[in-house]
């Protein structure tokens, strides 16, 4: 058997970014060894890490992250489930206040054998001591010595743990039944880059890690069966439906125990689903891709699980097509998860639900392996890199495999925003993802509006345009850290386009689109059509007339600081190419060559990919 550890990392290699030479970020091997008691749903684990200190600082502080502390009464995210005016519906249960009925923390009331905890002891840097201090849900460590820059140094530690009766993303004995669905896990250390320290507290969103390889050993019940990140390295003695072809596994009865060995290369998380009851599948993906499937023997359900196999090959097929090739040899859906959550080479989703419900949300989590898991943003402070982007390529993946296609696959992502714009409760993409007054707000924000981001790109720049620029996104930002200026300047070196208006504006505003037609009359054989901005998002402008003979026209009003005019998304329309239209004009004025009576209608943005938000006023119809 090749080991396929030893060719990934090989493939791996970090090479200078192109779009600044002076980009760097830190590296991390992890090696971990756990052993987990089903009985009591402990588990105690050692760890040793190698960090290596790429940054130009000498750091003489580390931070980890202890997630599953959050899931204790008092915590901070036991806090914010109480005070937030939508807590997450999984997150809550309804209790009897004198005779109203109110939605309470699922947390505030856990025993402590129901908690979920994370200990540190014994850790040394180099051998030597180290004070580590347990904050909540961070461990702030002051160094036996400073890294100095391209230096490393080996931390090891041990852990003892408990999972929480299954709340949020990971825990045990969830609704449907699976065992144990681990994520955040580990004392996992935190980013630090270019910003410095990312040791945000677990308060229930979004995550940031290390770039790294992971070798990990489970030893767990004999009767369980495992999926998750990584190549399985013990194949022939685990057994389970991972051993290769042609080998015979007999498992010793006698033996209570096995010890699963993972090693997963070049990922920032490692996450594990474990239950007795699983069915394992296995099906070819692109390029030789292992695609593993674990999900309990529940007869209601079995045929939506086998229907979901074919087309999740399908689904990877589109997105490598689309955005490059998924650089793993396994990518591993399992049931486990209380909604869907994606983690490093697999995803953990609910699995009882409708056909519809379960391809839709395998889509989403499987497209978050290019959004996030190589493409690894940071989606504390940009969620809507993550959730959005990955929604663009769910919708866009879903319409390319569906039977019929639709014109617009993204009407969803532009009906939510409209809402939220229009709402009075819009906060800037750029706010940190625990910083939303509301669940729904987040939500909408990160992925209808991050949707919105690239598909309103078609809309600017052409569809082509697009899709090259997601191209070059992902071969220039694979396996790094992209921010949001860096998939503006991917746009920008496939076009020529400045779009530094557009990131603003989109992200760390709310202003809106509105533009409207202000006035369309007579002007002796011609008609004067007058156009406004009223919004403050500047757009450039598609304009198409439809007149009473039938036939249709099209004009195209370039963006003045954008310095760029779009190929002609239409070109079986006649399209005249106005001048462009400044910023600081609130109208536009232009003439068309036939008399008024002739129009039968004006419609701007015809594509409806433009996220005006007021669309009352974008088409003009001849009484």
């Amino acid at each position: 058997m090749k080991n396929l550890f030893l060719i990934a990392a090989f493939s791996f290699g970090v090479t200078g970014i192109a779009q600044n030479t002076s980009y760097w970020q830190q590296h991390v091997d992890y090696k971990m060894d756990v052993k987990m008691d089903v009985k009591t749903y402990q588990y105690k684990g050692k760890q040793e890490l190698v960090y290596t200190n790429n940054s130009p600082d000498t750091l003489r502080k580390v931070y980890y992250h202890l997630y599953n502390n959050a899931f204790q009464p008092g915590s901070e995210m036991d806090a914010r489930i109480q005070s937030i005016k939508d807590p997450d519906g999984r997150m809550v249960h309804k209790v009897k206040v004198g005779e109203t009925e109110v939605k309470e923390s699922r947390i505030k009331n856990l025993k402590p054998n129901e908690i979920g905890y994370l200990h540190i002891s014994n850790f040394k840097q180099d051998g030597q001591t180290a004070l580590a201090k347990e904050v909540g849900t961070v461990l702030e460590v002051t160094l036996a010595k400073p890294i100095l820059p391209n230096s490393k140094t080996t931390f090891s530690l041990d852990f003892d743990g408990q999972v929480p009766i299954q709340i949020r993303r990971s825990g045990r004995n969830n609704a449907e039944g699976v065992e144990l669905s681990m994520a955040q896990w580990y004392p996992k250390l935190a980013e630090f880059d270019f910003e410095g320290w990312h040791a945000d507290p677990y308060i229930a969103r979004e995550f940031h890690g290390v770039w790294g390889n992971f070798d990990v050993k489970i030893n767990i019940d004999s009767n369980y069966i495992l999926g998750g990140s990584g190549y399985l390295q013990n194949k022939n003695e685990i057994g389970h439906g991972y051993q290769d072809a042609g080998i015979t596994v007999v498992h010793p009865k006698k033996n209570k125990t096995l010890t699963w060995h993972f090693v997963a290369p070049m990922v920032h998380d490692f996450t594990w689903a474990a239950d007795k009851e699983y069915i394992h599948d296995v099906a070819k993906g692109p390029n030789n891709v292992d695609i593993h499937f674990l999900y309990k023997n529940n007869p209601k359900y079995i045929q939506n699980w086998k229907n979901l196999q074919p087309k999740t090959v399908q689904l990877m097929e589109v997105y490598n097509k689309t955005v490059g090739n998924y650089p793993y040899q396994q990518y591993s859906v399992i049931q486990g998860g209380d909604g869907g959550m994606e983690y490093a080479m697999c995803t953990l989703i609910l699995g009882q639900g409708d056909w519809d419900g379960l391809l839709g949300v395998t889509a989403h989590e499987m497209a978050h392996s290019w959004f996030q898991h190589v493409l690894a943003s940071n989606e504390s402070k940009h969620g809507w890199m993550d959730e959005g982007f990955t929604s663009f390529l769910e919708d866009y993946g879903l319409n390319e495999i569906a039977d019929k296609k639709v014109e617009n696959p993204y009407g969803g992502a532009y009906k939510g925003y409209n809402w939220l714009a229009n709402s009075g409760k819009e906060q800037p993409q750029g706010t940190h993802a625990d910083r939303f007054d509301e669940n729904r707000v987040y939500s909408i924000t990160s992925y209808s509006k991050g949707e919105l981001f690239l598909s309103q790109l078609i809309y600017v720049i052409g569809k082509e345009n697009l899709l090259k620029t997601l191209k070059k996104y992902y071969a220039d930002f694979k396996f790094k850290h992209p921010t949001p200026n860096d998939i503006k300047r991917s746009a920008e070196r496939v076009t020529g386009a400045n779009l530094d208006w557009y990131l603003l504006d989109w992200t760390e505003t709310t202003n809106t689109i509105d533009y409207g037609i202000k006035e369309v009359k007579d002007n002796a054989a011609a008609t004067t059509v007058t156009l406004e901005r009223i919004g403050r998002m500047p757009m450039p402008m598609d304009v198409l007339i439809e007149y009473t003979d039938g036939t249709t026209e099209s004009f195209y009003i370039p963006l003045r600081m954008m310095s760029f005019e779009k190929e002609n998304p239409t070109p079986a329309i006649k399209r005249t190419v106005l001048n462009d239209w400044a910023w600081a004009y609130p109208t536009f004025e232009f003439s068309v060559s036939k008399p008024k009576a002739s129009i039968k209608k004006i419609t701007l943005d015809p594509s409806g990919l433009m996220a005006d938000v007021k669309l009352d006023n974008n088409s003009y119809i001849a009484k």
